[in-house]
C-alpha cells in the first residue's frame, strides 16, 4: 500500500453499518463517470431508495441543475453550489422547499462582485473558462479547468484558487471546476442543515447514521466530519493535495465505485 492508502469496503461490515440509513454523495466523478450519469449509477440510487436508504446528492453543481435533480432523481433532496442552498421536492404536494445560506439581496450583491472577479481570473489564467453551467448558478462562480477545456496543469489551478483568495472569496477545487463564493458556507454546513431540518437527524446520530461518498478536494469537509466516509477510487489522483481523506476507498472509479458502495450497503442490510 502506498502512503495515504485507505481500507477497502470490506471494512464496512454489517455490524459497522447497523444504524446507517442515509447516503450523501458528491455527483461529478462520484455518481457520474466521465461526465455521464450511467444507467447503473441511476439504478443504484433507485435500489438504495427501495431498500429503505435516504439518498441526497451534495454537489457543486448549479441551482438550475439541482431543481431538476430534486424533482426527477430518486433522492430525498440535494445540496447545491457547495452548500449555498438545499432543495427538497415534496412530490405529494408538488412544492419545492428551498433553504438558502444567504438572502436574495445578499446573493444579488455577491453576484456583481463575482462577475467582476471572473473577468480578472479569465485574464490572469490562460486556458480556463467560465463553466458551461455558470448561467444556472445563483450564489457562486465556477471556473472550468478540465471539463470543457483542455486540462490545465496544477499550477494554473493553484493560481485560480489564489485569485479567489486574494479577493476575499472562499474557493474549492473539484475534479473539474474551481468554485468560489463570498459567504461562510460549505458542503458540510448545509448538509447538516438539510439533515436536521428535513430529516430530523441530530448531531449525535450523524456519525452512526450517515455515509458520505466523494472523490476530490472539495469533499474534504465531509470526509473530515463523517467517520463513515468513502472515496471512489479516482480520489487517489487528488490525495497528495488533500489533508482530510476518506476512511474507505472503493475498487471502482466514478459511477462504478458508487454502484459498488450501493450494492455493499444493500447486501449488508440483508445480511
Amino acid at each position: 500500500m502506498f502512503q495515504g492508502e485507505r481500507p477497502a469496503l470490506e471494512g464496512l461490515t454489517a455490524q459497522v453499518l447497523t444504524e446507517v440509513n442515509c447516503i450523501l454523495a458528491d455527483i461529478d466523478d462520484t455518481i457520474t463517470t466521465e461526465g455521464r450519469l450511467t444507467a447503473d449509477a441511476y439504478g443504484a440510487m433507485e435500489r438504495l431508495q427501495a431498500a429503505g436508504f435516504v439518498v441526497a446528492p451534495i454537489t457543486g453543481r448549479p441551482a438550475g441543475w439541482c431543481d431538476l435533480i430534486a424533482r426527477f432523481w430518486p433522492v430525498a433532496g440535494v445540496v447545491g453550489e457547495n452548500g449555498a442552498f438545499y432543495f427538497r421536492y415534496d412530490r405529494a404536494a408538488r412544492v419545492m422547499h428551498a433553504h438558502h445560506a444567504l438572502s436574495q439581496e445578499q446573493r444579488a450583491s455577491n453576484r456583481r462582485r463575482l462577475d467582476e472577479l471572473a473577468e480578472v481570473i479569465l485574464a490572469e489564467v490562460p486556458g480556463c473558462a467560465l463553466a458551461s453551467d455558470q448561467p444556472y448558478r445563483i450564489a457562486d462562480l465556477a471556473i472550468d479547468f478540465c471539463e470543457d477545456v483542455p486540462p490545465l496543469p496544477a499550477p494554473s489551478v493553484d493560481r485560480i484558487l489564489a485569485l479567489f483568495a486574494a479577493a476575499g472569496a472562499t474557493a474549492k477545487a473539484s475534479s473539474i471546476h474551481v468554485n468560489g463564493w463570498f459567504g461562510a458556507w460549505d458542503k458540510l454546513t448545509m448538509a447538516r442543515n438539510f439533515l436536521a431540518r428535513e430529516l430530523g437527524m441530530t448531531s449525535e446520530t450523524l456519525a452512526r447514521s450517515v455515509i458520505y461518498v466523494g472523490d476530490s478536494p472539495n469533499d474534504e469537509p465531509m470526509f473530515a466530519a463523517f467517520p463513515l466516509s468513502v472515496g471512489v477510487a479516482n480520489v487517489r489522483k487528488h490525495m497528495a493535495r488533500m489533508r482530510h481523506l476518506p476512511t474507505y476507498i472503493t475498487g471502482g472509479e466514478g459511477g462504478a465505485g458508487f454502484v459498488e458502495l450501493a450494492e455493499h450497503l444493500i447486501a449488508a442490510r440483508r445480511a
